[in-house]
C-alpha cells in the first residue's frame, strides 16, 4: 500500500524515539548532510536562524564531548560513546527584530527555534534509517572548552546520532488526544 505524504510524515513521527544504543557503522556523509539541511531549513522567528551546528565525528574529541553528558552525582547518557557522530547545537544571538520580540513578549524566542531544527533534524535522521537522541544535561563549561564555542553564543542541545543497535519499535506512551485538544477555549 502506497501512502500519501501526509501519512508517510505522520509514519515517520509515529515511529521515531529517542535511540540509546548504536552499531559502530559510520554515519554516511550524505546522510548526515540531510539531517543539517532539514535542520538549516526550520523556521525561526524573525528569521533570525540562531544556530550554529557543530558535528563531531573525530573519536577522541567525541569520546571527550560524549564524557561531557554525564557526571557523578547523575551518571546518565552513557550511550553518547556509542554513538558515531555528535551533533552540538549552539544558540547564536538573534538578530535584532528577534530579539525585541524576546523582551516584548517574555518569550524566548531563540530556544523555541532550536528546539524546530533539532526536531526536523531527528525526524530526517529517522527517514534516513539513523537514530538519534537530544541531550540537553552535559557539562556546559566542557563543552564550551572543547568545541571553542566564544562566550557570546551557548551550547543548548548535543544530538547523537547513528545505526540503531536495536531494530525494536518501543510503545509510546503519550496522553489521549482528548485530553490535551480542546477547541475554541481552554478545558
Amino acid at each position: 500500500m502506497e501512502l500519501v505524504k501526509g501519512e508517510y510524515l505522520l509514519e515517520i513521527i509515529q515511529t521515531r524515539h529517542s535511540e540509546r544504543g548504536y552499531l559502530n557503522i559510520p554515519v554516511e556523509r550524505d546522510k548526515l548532510n540531510r539531517c543539517l539541511e532539514a535542520a538549516r531549513l526550520a523556521p525561526s522567528a524573525c528569521n533570525a536562524q540562531p544556530w550554529k551546528f557543530i558535528v563531531t565525528e573525530e573519536s577522541r574529541l567525541k569520546n571527550e564531548l560524549a564524557d561531557a553528558t554525564s557526571d557523578i552525582l547523575l551518571p546518565l547518557n552513557h550511550f553518547t560513546k556509542q554513538a558515531p557522530v555528535l551533533v552540538t547545537l549552539v544558540m547564536e544571538k538573534p538578530n535584532i527584530t528577534s530579539l525585541l520580540g524576546e523582551i516584548i513578549k517574555d518569550k524566548k524566542f531563540t530556544l523555541i527555534d532550536i528546539g524546530i531544527a533539532a526536531g526536523h533534524f531527528c525526524l530526517q535522521a529517522h527517514a534516513e534509517g539513523l537514530g538519534s537522541c537530544m541531550i540537553g544535561w552535559f557539562n556546559e563549561k566542557k563543552v564550551r572548552k572543547l568545541l571553542h564555542i566564544p562566550s557570546d553564543a551557548r551550547p543548548v542541545l548535543i544530538i547523537t546520532l547513528g545505526y540503531p543497535s536495536s531494530g525494536k519499535l518501543r510503545t509510546k506512551t503519550r496522553k489521549p488526544v482528548d485530553s490535551i485538544v480542546s477547541y475554541n477555549r481552554y478545558k
